[in-house]
């Protein structure tokens, strides 16, 4: 590019200083933009600029080490420079360093870790090319917006993806698989009852890097779940119904969410990144400092993968702590966001050298912070080396988590395994087993029997094993272990009693999920009655498998269903305790366990009968929940009701529609 054509980006009092190496990433300030990036180990660091929506690079600038670096991290300030230019950065390491440890590659424009957005990857599932944003936090009108705060124990998440949500032409909305989308699809939410949102990744990630194609279709394959960040602070501008319109439009819709008093929760990557393995692709932490930013092997500078993944985020240096923090920071102070769940999050507990650590220094971080104080925030409690912390994850007191021996426990009480009242009735109690003796409380279990990795509910009792030959991987893919029931055949069939039967599984699977305290989670899709015709692994599938249909397919009486146990779990207080149960002054408890005679619950191998008594003292709207996992009818005798009243029934999941659930507060 010709000097001339250059200066039509820039203004006439253009000019290049020293910066400031704090804040990092592309800083707006009265004086014009402040670059700043860490690397420790390069030898020479120079500043890319693109033209506003353009591809090549039309001006580089290098950085002086002298001037224009403080400690490791290089900086300039660039005056008159128009504020929708792109940037990136090209990163020189020294000609004799290790080229297994250090993976510096002068032909890449690499992306800022620090970016707040990306271009290139505006239009899904075209080829891209990334470089970063300048973004203006200040632009957007928030009015009076703020974190909703609600506390977690009267909380009601529904796990979604943005893309599925609204991909379907029967969504019948105006921008299909965008923020917007999501945003025109409120009211349903409202309607439904949920009092959060937990969002599937919407940090940048390419979802154009599966290798593998539909052995029937021929079509490649995408990332379709986004677990592959490219960039922890910049939304995915896939996702946006105008291209670079991601950031302002994903506010906007935090915005909506919260006027209709819905809670927004990230679901977070941080236990990898896209880059992959030593094959994979250099964009951004490989080749700004690679013995930092990930777990090596000090030898042969292979990549550590507890994360399955390809490999793993270096959690507990220093400067990825403060990277992690400083992004969380972002999503709760600029983006308003009201928690987080963490992917893989036992990651986050390991140290320097891969070990677990007993008490992790950035779990600790994220539970002291003072910014993130009321934020939501929730581990998945586990890794892909075989680390399972669930019931053990460093907490401090703050930390929710993912519950899989909640989700393994009801399915397999479901499906008629052996032995399983005793558990049943620990998980309907808010797993104390888990979370009392380490000072946390009930709503610190978040409970769920799907979740997007898995069946969803209509599958876990229509198929025995995972069919996920779609996946191009011959059916390797996916969990083996599913803890679930076809009830009688494989798939999809006609036979009336069958379908009754499914039917019936699929709301005793949602009543116990509502009745049993700690934090419900509902995978969007199961109150519609979605399939994914036996792939338990549809990360890959950017199709009718995994978006939402609206249409007359979609089950309105199941939903009905939902949105009926949902409205009396708000209800009754009981179901949704702060607190582990104490004894009363009597030396009673308020909730009490029974079988079919009252005080007398069997606990035996064979037992599949179980009575729950919730005594409410304050309301005097007591509860009793009777359970029979068995193929013979019973008769359960019941508690009285307190002074004259009557029992009402709220449910019966043995009836048909619209019998089996009444309207709370019309019961019979």
């Amino acid at each position: 590019m010709s000097k001339n054509e250059f200066l039509d980006f820039v203004s006439t009092d253009f000019d290049i200083g020293r910066g400031h190496p704090m804040p990092l990433g592309a800083t707006p300030i009265p004086k014009g933009i402040n670059f700043s990036v860490f690397s420790s180990h390069a030898h020479g660091v120079s500043l890319v600029l693109f033209s506003p929506g353009g591809h090549e690079p039309i001006a580089e600038f290098p950085l002086d080490p002298r001037f224009n670096r403080t400690g490791h991290i290089w900086h300039v300030l660039v005056r008159g420079l128009d504020p929708a230019m792109g940037y990136g950065y090209r990163v020189l390491g020294a000609e004799d360093q290790d080229t297994q440890i250090h993976r510096f590659d002068a032909d890449r424009v690499l992306i800022d870790p620090y970016a707040k957005a990306l271009f290139g990857g505006e239009h899904w599932g075209q080829p891209q090319s990334w470089h970063n944003l300048i973004v203006d936090d200040d632009e957007f009108d928030w009015e009076h917006d703020q974190p909703l705060n609600l506390h977690l124990a009267d909380s009601i998440i529904y796990e979604m993806h943005v893309r599925s949500f609204t991909r379907h032409s029967s969504s019948e909305v105006l921008a299909p698989g965008t923020y917007a989308g999501l945003v025109e699809k409120i009211p349903y939410l409202k309607s439904l009852g949920v009092t959060a949102v937990e969002l599937l990744p919407v940090t940048e990630f390419d979802e154009n890097d599966n290798p593998r194609i539909d052995p029937v279709s021929k079509r490649p394959l995408k990332n379709f779940w986004g677990y592959h960040p490219l960039n922890f602070f910049s939304p995915k501008g896939a996702y946006a119904s105008r291209p670079g319109g991601q950031v302002n439009e994903f506010k906007q819709m935090v915005k909506a969410l919260h006027e209709a008093g819905i809670e927004v929760i990230l679901d977070m990557v941080f236990n990898h990144t896209g880059e992959g393995n030593e094959k994979g692709e250099t964009t951004s932490f490989r080749g700004l400092d690679n013995s930092v930013y990930y777990l090596l092997d000090p030898a042969t500078g292979e990549y550590a993968n507890y994360s399955g993944c390809g490999n793993t985020l270096n959690c507990n240096h220093p400067v990825v702590r403060d990277l992690i923090l400083d992004c969380l920071s972002y999503w709760v102070t600029e983006m308003h966001v009201d928690g987080f769940r963490f992917d893989l999050a036992s990651i986050l507990g390991r140290g320097r050298d891969g070990k677990v650590l007993n008490d992790p220094p950035l779990l600790e971080r994220i539970a002291a912070s003072p910014v993130l104080a009321n934020t939501k925030l929730i581990a998945e409690a586990w890794d892909a080396a075989g680390l399972y912390q669930v019931g053990s994850f460093p907490n401090w007191g703050r930390w929710a988590e993912w519950n899989g021996c909640y989700r393994d426990d009801i399915r397999s009480f479901l499906r008629g395994d052996k032995g399983m009242i005793p558990r049943l009735a620990t998980r309907l109690s808010g797993s104390s087993d888990l979370y009392q003796k380490g000072g946390r409380a009930p709503f610190h279990s978040i409970n769920f029997v799907t979740s997007h990795d898995g069946f969803p509910l209509s599958d876990l009792f229509s198929y025995s094993e995972k069919h996920n030959e779609a996946n191009g991987e011959d059916n390797r893919d996916g969990d083996n272990c599913n803890h679930s029931f076809n009830c009688g055949v494989e798939g999809r069939t006609d036979d009336p009693q069958i379908q009754s039967l499914r039917r019936r599984m699929r709301k005793n699977a949602l009543a116990l999920l509502m009745f049993s305290r700690g934090v419900p989670m509902i995978l969007a899709g199961d109150e519609l009655g979605r399939t994914q015709n036996g792939n338990n692994n549809s990360y890959c599938q950017d199709n009718d498998l995994n978006w939402l249909q609206w249409g007359p397919d979609a089950d309105q009486d199941l939903r009905s269903f939902v949105t009926r146990l949902i409205a009396f779990r708000m209800k009754h207080p009981s179901l949704r305790a702060r607190k582990y149960e104490a004894r009363n002054s009597d030396g009673s408890f308020d909730l009490s366990w029974h079988g079919l005679e009252l005080g007398k619950p069997d606990w035996s191998e064979h037992s599949n009968i179980l009575g729950m008594f919730f005594r409410d003292r304050g309301s005097r709207e007591n509860l009793y929940l009777m359970i029979n996992g068995g193929r013979q009818s019973g008769m359960f005798n019941i508690p009285p009701g307190p002074g004259k009243a009557k029992w009402r029934r709220f449910l019966d999941t043995g009836l048909d529609e619209p019998q089996d659930i009444a309207v709370p507060g019309e019961e019979e």
